[in-house]
């Protein structure tokens, strides 16, 4: 399907930005390395060789009287014990470039943990003794997913709520405003941290909560573009050959609005990683052990005497929050009416 001139001549303007189009290259790039983790940061070998037969301890879990252990127990690749059996056997194990999960302590650390960035822990260790490298991976991606799941879904019930309000109007739409306003003026995160507090948080549960108060930062903008759209002309020929409400919306005001909330996305998602980083901070994020850039950066408060902790969990933050900031401007400027009818 070929795209329009319209939308060819947004990408020249967004690609002519060059710190949101490199922003976005980097912060692309990192998302997707960030999705194969596993692959890249990982206390379990990528390929083990035994007797002449290969195994992926990565995808299926593999007693330890496979390679000749006493135990039914899942392996435990990084046992010295382990290892030698498998030595004698002529086997050998290849490792991730780093061989460390975001939950694996480091028994053999040089120093009292937290430990100073080394050859073995790039970045050092947290006061567990957990690698902060392989938690910033996991933690950079469990992140970004929550706040693209957050964003997409309260995209869809922002645009179906303002959408609605400024179609139908009347009574409908100033009844809603009321609600939105009530709504809006609620003080979110100490509810998000008494709602956090009642149950044991978890990622759906965390989505769920957020996605009650996420969803109306675009139903004014969209709400705006209906209420304008409403009027047109070709609008009230479709009404007037009898086309119902739902096609009308969707076929004629819609794509108008879209421009509007594409434009949102990017500072959208910035909040719903900014709103979860937050709560991870104070304790009242994901459970105890995940991995989070929220939790690191509680890790750099409480060690200040490791100073690697807290340039690494601050500068994690900025640099994420400042690439997703640079785009968002791009895509505004992209679909800034003023350049493209010029």
């Amino acid at each position: 399907m070929s795209l329009s001139p319209l939308t060819k001549k947004r990408i020249q303007y967004f690609k002519a930005n060059k710190r949101a189009y490199v922003s976005l290259v980097i912060f692309a790039v990192l998302f997707v390395l960030t999705l194969f983790a596993e692959f890249i940061s990982n206390d379990k070998p990528l390929l083990v060789t035994y007797e002449g037969k290969y195994y992926v301890p990565i995808f299926k879990m593999y007693p330890e009287t496979t390679f000749g252990g006493d135990f039914e127990t899942e392996t435990s690749y990084r046992d010295p014990f382990l290892k030698e059996l498998i030595a004698k056997k002529g086997g050998r194990m290849i490792w991730p470039l780093i061989p460390y999960s975001y939950n694996t302590i480091n028994y053999d650390l040089p120093s009292p943990a937290p430990s100073p960035p080394s050859k073995e822990n790039w970045l050092g260790t947290d006061d567990q003794g957990r690698d902060v490298m392989a938690r910033l991976i996991y933690g950079f991606r469990i992140s970004v997913l929550f706040g693209l799941v957050l964003t997409f879904f309260s995209s869809i019930i922002g645009v179906i709520a303002g959408g609605t309000q400024g179609y139908f109007g009347g009574t409908y739409d100033l009844v809603f405003q009321r609600f939105i306003e009530i709504w809006s003026g609620l003080p979110i995160l100490f509810l998000l941290i008494i709602m956090g507090s009642l149950v044991e948080p978890n990622f759906w549960w965390l989505l769920g909560l957020m996605l009650l108060f996420s969803w109306m930062s675009l139903v004014a903008v969209v709400r705006a573009e209906f209420l304008r759209a409403r009027n047109y002309d070709y609008v009230k020929a479709a009404q007037a050959l009898g086309v119902s409400n739902r096609m009308t919306m969707i076929r004629h005001v819609l794509p108008n609005a879209m421009v509007a909330a594409l434009t949102y996305l990017p500072f959208i998602l910035n909040g719903s990683i900014t709103t979860l980083t937050s709560l991870d901070f104070l304790g009242f994020g994901l459970p105890p052990g995940s991995p989070s850039l929220g939790e690191m950066l509680a890790q750099g408060k409480n060690n200040l005497h490791a100073p690697w902790l807290g340039f690494t969990s601050f500068l994690s933050v900025a640099v994420t929050l400042s690439l997703l900031i640079f785009v968002g401007e791009g895509v505004r400027d992209a679909f800034d009416p003023r350049k493209t009818e010029r």
